[in-house]
């Protein structure tokens, strides 16, 4: 199944190609809370729109490299075992991968309100 991730990414920008690996409510530590993982590739030069998750987000790139950024923050340019957290505040300015040939994939670990949408749309004045 397609993650709801993928699909704002497939509707604002070039192809990516995602898959919701597991969502599971999280009663014993938070009842209105829930767990989501995704997997996302991007394929070369892909470049996402600016967006925000009301999450808190934990990115583990795979394989490949991807450029994220918060707004108001550093670009971070990560490789295949590196790190990259959002708080549910935060607007997620960039999501690139800069290569020319190679995809890149990470998987997208988020702690969300039940139910609600894992993406939502932010401006791009944003950035």
């Amino acid at each position: 199944m397609k993650s709801s991730l993928c699909v704002l990414l497939l509707a604002l920008a070039a192809p990516a190609f995602g898959a919701e690996l597991m969502t599971a409510p999280l009663p014993a530590l938070a009842p209105d809370q829930e767990v989501r993982i995704d997997e996302l590739t991007l394929p070369p030069k892909f470049e996402g729109q600016v967006h925000r998750h009301d999450a808190y987000v934990y990115v583990y790139v795979v394989e490949g490299t991807v450029e994220m950024q918060v707004a108001g923050k550093p670009v971070q340019r990560l490789s295949a075992g590196q790190v990259f957290t959002e708080n549910p505040d935060d607007v997620h300015a960039v999501m690139r991968n800069p290569s020319d040939t190679e995809p890149a994939r990470f998987v997208a670990f988020m702690i969300k309100k039940a139910g609600a949408p894992a993406v939502l749309p932010a401006s791009p004045a944003a950035r």
